[in-house]
């Protein structure tokens, strides 16, 4: 059972205006065939459906979207599953979730991680390839696009439940895969506790584990027999001002699951450069600095070294954003309700971004920690 996993997702910019003439082929042409080579093919899909008249949800960061055109390019191109666990799918709220949903549903495209309510966004997806049965479990970091009981969103990254999860899927299914969406942004290496729960997943029975969201690939270690890949990059994501560089960067990776035995294989791209496509690079091509990143992720002393050093160089913006005003005559103002809050609605979601989603706590606690 070959089955492909492939990063984000998001036709934005000179891809969007191709895929709204139809020229799917012109964007994903030269991939189509490695896609469908596969048994099963999976894309990270990081924005929703729009039809007009939807409001986008206030939060921090952009709120991304596209039109239908989006899911028939990945229909056409081959993929047959969509993960929907990540950090934009909730972007035009409950509306947007609905299209995306409905528009798989009506296209034939199955989807993971996403759904109406907590309920439906954390059932694991249960898929029949070749006699063998596959379960797929996915989720990602609290940001904006996190599913409740009551609402529609993402299955948040949450290891007990993600635990008693695998443990449901390793009893019914051949193969258990685990894809996470979470991360530092255009940082290359996994944080130490994003290896510590991923090989926690490997520790509970998953047979894989798959990440992406940094927006620029990582390394993979094998831990216990099993790979856990800490990043795959960006899939098909077009920016107006970003056309080389870790951005356009990337691998999708087949898993072939035989006889209780995993191999993979890596497929190097470049993505939506000076040409809005994605096109395949010879074999090897950034395997030099895949493995200086994999040596890297398993030496945790070094591993340990090389975040605490991004984290230092990113502490000013977390310093700033908790710079406190903190005296007698100001507090007493308060207090006498003198004084108007002065947290704005901007600064509110800054900081409820930097306290619930797991990376920016990380960030969090190493500032306060250091000072």
């Amino acid at each position: 059972m070959k089955v492909l996993v492939a990063g984000d997702f998001c036709p934005q910019s000179r891809v969007a205006e191709l895929f709204e003439k139809g020229s799917y082929s012109d964007v994903l042409g030269e991939v189509k065939e490695t896609i469908e080579s596969a048994d099963y093919s999976i894309v990270n899909f990081e924005c929703p459906i729009t039809k007009g008249g939807e409001k986008p949800i206030e939060k921090i960061g952009p709120n991304l979207h596209c039109g239908e055109s989006g899911l028939q390019a990945v229909k056409w191109a081959g993929f047959d599953c969509v993960t929907l666990a990540n950090n934009h799918f909730l972007d035009y709220g409950e509306e947007g979730v609905k299209n995306t949903l409905d528009t798989c549903k009506k296209i034939g495209i199955d989807t993971v991680g996403g759904g109406i309510n907590l309920q439906e966004a954390s059932k694991i997806l249960y898929k029949e390839i070749n006699g063998q049965t596959l379960a797929i479990i996915n989720c990602c970091e609290h940001e904006f696009s996190i599913a409740t009981d009551d609402t529609a969103g993402s299955n948040p990254l949450n290891p007990i439940k993600q635990y008693y999860a695998i443990q449901e899927a390793h009893k019914m299914a051949d193969c258990v895969l685990v894809i996470v969406h979470g991360g530092h942004e255009y940082y290359q290496l996994p944080s130490l506790r994003m290896q510590e729960t991923y090989r926690f997943f490997i520790d509970a029975g998953a047979d894989a584990v798959v990440n992406h969201h940094q927006h620029c690939y990582s390394g993979y270690e094998i831990y216990h027999d099993k790979p856990i890949f800490y990043g795959l990059g960006n899939f098909c994501f077009d920016h107006h001002n970003k056309h080389e560089g870790i951005w356009t960067e990337g691998y999708a990776v087949t898993l072939n699951f035989t006889n209780g035995n995993m191999r993979y294989e890596f497929h190097q791209y470049v993505q939506c450069s000076k040409i809005a496509n994605v096109h395949f690079l010879p074999q090897g091509a950034y395997d030099e600095k895949i493995k200086l990143l994999c040596d890297t992720l398993t030496d945790e002393m070094m591993l340990k070294k090389k975040q605490n050093e991004y984290y230092r160089k990113s502490s000013p913006q977390y310093e700033n954003i908790f710079e406190p005003v903190r005296n007698r005559y100001f507090l007493g103002a308060k207090r006498r309700g003198w004084l108007p809050s002065l947290i704005s609605k901007k600064k509110r979601l800054l900081l409820e971004n930097f306290i619930t989603c797991e990376s920016h706590l990380d960030k969090v606690f190493w500032v306060f920690k250091l000072k």
